[in-house]
């Protein structure tokens, strides 16, 4: 089992990145998904860039932008979609498909054997977000169905590949580099699909300025360390947290009502994070060979 402090560190990254609801609807402006996205991304990237001083070699520029892709461009466009196409819940649902997802990426792409705790605790993990989020209004678009799973299967290849694909650099520089390269994907996409950003309002620019140096360049930091500490299934679990904060947010600060329903799912959620960490390679230890080679 991993170090507790490798665990809650990570952890720390998605339950953060379960604000982003709260901070989008009651902080920006609408109609801007993909600008506002780049605008997280971007200067999160190259802000930790002047951090570090280091760009990547030739030979990572491909492996970067195919990151950059997997864990931003891509995975963020799509969950808009299902965002805007979806109820909240059926969402948050099957982005926590994303564990199931990683397992079997890990077993091809990492060679890591898929054993039965983990699955058990991701089938757990998504009973219990579904627990939480879901209700009696819960409509199946396919289209929105079809950009859910997407978005969870984008995320969930990012992950493994971010462990696959080690750089031998600090993991702020790593987190630089993917930060700036999705970025550098968002921003032309964004111009083609929205119009300009009206002007900002203080509050506005108060809601950017949190989503691009906590939402983007501190959780992401801790993510990509986690994800060179831990086993891409334990990590994936860990994004179950981000519902769950999401759901406790809007008790909190949008008066939304619990039910007896939403704790037992919150309290499922919680006991599959918790089995979810109990099996995967020691912190620093060996990878299966399959994951030290190269693409």
């Amino acid at each position: 089992m991993a170090r507790p402090a490798d665990i809650l560190s990570t952890a720390l990254a998605p339950a953060i990145w379960g604000s982003t609801y709260y901070v989008t609807t009651q902080f920006l402006p609408p109609g801007h998904p993909v600008t506002l996205a780049a605008l997280r991304a971007l200067p999160a990237g190259l802000l930790l860039l002047l951090v570090v001083r280091r760009l990547p070699g030739r030979d990572w520029l491909g492996r970067l932008l195919v990151l950059g892709a997997l864990n931003f461009a891509v995975f963020w466009a799509l969950l808009f979609v299902a965002a805007y196409r979806l109820p909240g819940g059926v969402a948050a649902t099957l982005g926590a498909t994303q564990a199931l997802i990683v397992i079997g990426l890990s077993r091809g792409l990492l060679g890591m054997p898929v054993r039965p705790a983990p699955v058990l605790a991701a089938l757990a993990g998504v009973a219990g977000v579904g627990l939480m989020v879901l209700g009696p209004s819960a409509a199946l678009d396919p289209v929105g169905l079809a950009a859910g799973i997407g978005g969870a299967a984008s995320m969930a290849a990012g992950t493994v590949l971010s462990r696959k694909w080690q750089p031998p650099v600090p993991p702020l520089t790593f987190t630089a580099w993917q930060l700036t390269a999705g970025g550098l994907l968002l921003a032309p996409l964004a111009l083609v699909t929205e119009p300009p950003l009206a002007a900002l309002s203080p509050r506005a620019l108060g809601g950017i300025l949190y989503l691009t140096l906590i939402g983007a360049a501190a959780t992401y930091f801790l993510w990509f360390r986690g994800l060179a500490r831990l086993a891409p299934s334990a990590a994936a679990m860990l994004g179950m947290m981000s519902p769950l904060t999401a759901m406790l947010l809007g008790w909190l600060l949008l008066g939304q009502s619990l039910t007896p329903v939403q704790l037992a799912g919150a309290a499922v959620v919680l006991g599959s994070v918790w089995l979810g960490q109990r099996r995967g390679p020691r912190p620093g230890g060996a990878l299966p060979k399959a994951a030290t080679q190269a693409a």
